[in-house]
């Protein structure tokens, strides 16, 4: 694989538009960190205009927090969709920002489990789930050390090279590698490089197991346990919260999983969905929760969705 190029086909006259928005979201990333904010909490309300990502977050909210009251979730719900129109804002900030000034946006603690593994010589895979700050996590983690990231081929051309050149941009000498492409991260894992992993969506029933999430039957992949495996590499979870006072984010590095591989695939996707769902917990706001998590129902269940 290599590093992201740019094409001349994409100043076609059909992506101009896309080229447009790309340049307002640009100009609106370097605004000052506390408009975009104030602007992404007004803009918030838009987002229940898509009543199906909309019921995505209800109905999961309600499944993994039913000690909570119907005007509880409801308000939780109401946070979710700020805390997702930040990520719109946050996205163009970890895209587009120098790392000098991320820098002074975070803090990060628990990076000597990252240069420990390089002293010994293994690869990473930095574990890590789904929290709407996630493109933003991954630009401090960039200001901090080298690594792979994934990501999902877009259909629109421009979004497509944006986003392979944003989450390049987190590392000198990072690649973005398509997140099917289990080779590729077999490989970085067996030359000692870090990469990014979060295995919390539902990808169907073809290699999942079903273990609890939050006390629910969620479909889950098995190929976590693999690719450690293969690749000869050591797990090491890493988080990022959006401080609650306004003032940045909180990068955690958490130690290493001991002794996984375990050799049971399904005791450790039980364990690596246990620790999501504890971090998760901790601000259930800031999750990616209008997405169809439980799409994929054991027999005989009925769709969670309809």
């Amino acid at each position: 694989m290599s590093r992201t190029r740019f094409s001349a086909s994409l100043l076609k006259p059909r992506y101009w538009l896309h080229w447009l928005g790309a340049g307002l979201w640009f100009l609106l990333a370097h605004l000052p960190y506390v408009w975009q904010m104030w602007v992404a909490r007004k803009l918030a309300p838009l987002l229940y205009l898509n009543k199906k990502r909309i019921n995505y977050a209800r109905v999961n909210i309600a499944r993994c927090f039913p000690e909570k009251s119907a005007t509880e979730r409801e308000l939780l719900l109401k946070s979710n969709t700020e805390s997702m129109m930040a990520a719109v804002f946050e996205t163009g900030i970890g895209w587009f920002w120098s790392s000098k000034r991320l820098r002074k946006l975070h803090s990060i603690e628990g990076v000597e489990h990252i240069h420990q593994a390089e002293r010994d010589g293994v690869g990473v895979l930095l574990l890590t789930t789904h929290f709407s700050t996630l493109d933003i996590g991954s630009a401090f983690l960039g200001c901090n050390i080298e690594f792979d990231g994934l990501y999902r081929p877009h259909g629109n051309k421009v979004y497509d090279y944006l986003q392979r050149k944003g989450r390049e941009s987190y590392c000198v000498t990072g690649e973005a590698i398509p997140r099917d492409n289990i080779r590729a991260m077999i490989a970085k894992l067996r030359k000692g490089r870090a990469v990014w992993y979060a295995p919390d969506r539902d990808l169907g029933e073809k290699n999942s197991v079903f273990v609890n999430f939050f006390g629910v039957p969620a479909a889950t992949v098995t190929a976590t346990s693999k690719i450690v495996k293969l690749g000869r590499a050591r797990v090491i979870p890493f988080t990022q919260v959006r401080l609650n006072d306004g003032s940045g984010y909180k990068l955690t590095i958490h130690p290493p999983l001991d002794g996984f591989p375990s050799g049971d695939d399904i005791a450790d996707t039980q364990r690596i969905s246990d620790f999501m769902a504890e971090q998760i917990a901790k601000c259930p706001e800031q999750y990616f929760w209008a997405q169809p998590r439980f799409k994929t129902r054991p027999p005989g269940e009925p769709d969670f969705y309809r």
